[in-house]
């Protein structure tokens, strides 16, 4: 079914009435993140959730099983997202798909007049990001993309340590990944699709393939028709807060990539386990590298990031800050003031509480597709590099294209399965 025009039954939103009480939500995807994220919405006390949908009836019956028992709400089941869609009642959508679904269901999601709150990376190719920018603006809807970084304590005070000018000039952001589960699951053959499961639609704009475990829950980011990879997994979270640190919100101008498959044990994937990335900015550089298959990495943290300014630097990831200032040998003082802290916690519930409000009172959120979009093309340009075996590429990100290569142009776009479309917005 194509989704250029409106569907049948739907308006154009112009304005939108802050919901008086409580929150009417669904959620599309409800086998692990997306679930985690309607229970957060759920903890809040304001919300109602009216609907589940997913193409696995084992995990939606289970799913529905939980939310009556825990909060004692009653969601309809649903398999084909378009009917919940047309449930008057529903305010918001939470999307927790597989990345090859984000850009569909969340443009009929704000065609059919509903907000909505994505899983990251906001998509899996450029084209859907830049699709999905053009439908939140077009059908003025309230969109959150699940960057949830940006909500926590942690990294608004790395923001402020930076842009208050506590660590000087701003000169260089180093990142890493190290994840075991990066390196793929173990091949196994081929087998029919189990009971309860509509693959075909778990498939959507996606190529046809036999069903395979390894390509269904989970596992399906390690195959470019679904995901990118670790790359796009946690390098959209991490690199969103070196963008962050100078407000960027465009495209990289330059990417240089390494990229390659070094674990030893052939696994199921097609994406990368080990990457290398130089995002030269103006004025400063952003570095990234992931070691898929290790648990290490340096300041003894799996991953992190390093803001090296010319008076300190501040190490951190989700749960602590460290900062090293330089010392000035002739005053005998160091530049900057010494900083700790580490009781950080993971900050989806402020995230998604930013998104209630902000479905209330018409406010931008703190992740709207503009950022969500900057952080993705971070993820998607070093991955479209490695794929064509180009490690140099020039973004035009005004006029959507590379300037060098005609190959990476050719993985701008995603070809979607008939009889589903890509969007006309």
């Amino acid at each position: 079914m194509a989704v250029g025009a409106m569907i049948p039954g739907t308006r154009e939103v112009k304005s939108a009435s802050a919901p008086s009480d409580k929150v009417n939500v669904a959620l599309i995807g409800c086998n692990s993140m997306g679930f985690g994220i309607l229970q957060h919405h759920l903890d809040t006390g304001s919300v109602n959730c009216l609907a589940i949908c997913d193409v696995d009836e084992n995990v939606l019956n289970k799913r529905i099983a939980e939310v009556t028992q825990k909060y004692s709400q009653y969601p309809r089941p649903y398999k084909d997202f378009r009917k919940m869609l047309e449930i008057k009642e529903l305010d918001a959508v939470i999307i927790g798909t597989p990345d090859h679904w984000h850009c569909l269901t969340m443009v009929y999601s704000v065609q059919a007049g509903k907000d909505v709150y994505v899983e990251k990376p906001m998509a899996n190719s450029i084209t859907e990001c830049n699709i999905m920018v053009k439908a939140a603006s077009r059908y003025n809807r309230i969109v959150q993309v699940g960057q949830q970084q940006r909500s926590g304590f942690i990294f608004q005070k790395i923001m402020d340590l930076i842009k208050s000018g506590k660590i000087g000039n701003l000169r260089k952001v180093n990142i890493w990944a190290n994840f075991e589960y990066g390196v793929g699951t173990a091949i196994v053959p081929d087998e029919p699709v189990p009971p309860g499961v509509d693959y075909d639609m778990w498939l959507g704009p996606a190529p046809k393939k036999p069903f395979n475990s390894n390509r269904f829950h989970g596992s399906w980011r390690h195959f470019w028709d679904y995901g990118g990879g670790l790359m796009s997994d946690w390098g959209v979270h991490l690199l969103d807060m070196g963008l962050w640190a100078k407000d960027l919100v465009k495209g990289p101008e330059k990417v240089l990539a390494y990229a390659e498959n070094t674990f030893q044990e052939k696994r199921a994937r097609e994406t990368f386990d080990s990457m290398t990335v130089s995002f030269p900015k103006e004025g400063f550089v952003i570095n990234w590298d992931m070691t898929a298959g290790l648990q290490r990495g340096p300041y003894d943290m799996s991953y992190g990031l390093a803001f090296i300014g010319d008076h300190a630097t501040i190490v951190a990831n989700r749960s602590k800050i460290q900062v090293f200032p330089e010392w000035d040998d002739t005053r005998k003082k160091f530049l900057a003031e010494e900083y700790s802290y580490t009781e950080g916690t993971e900050s989806h519930n402020l995230h998604v509480r930013n998104f209630i409000d902000c479905i209330k009172s018409r406010r931008q959120t703190v992740c709207p597709p503009e950022i969500a979009r900057a952080a993705a093309l971070h993820a998607h340009i070093p991955n479209i590099a490695a794929r064509v075996g180009e490690p140099l590429l020039l973004w035009d990100d005004e006029n959507n294209r590379f300037t060098n290569s005609k190959a990476a142009n050719e993985l701008i776009t995603p070809v979607y399965r008939s009889p589903w479309e890509l969007p006309r917005i």
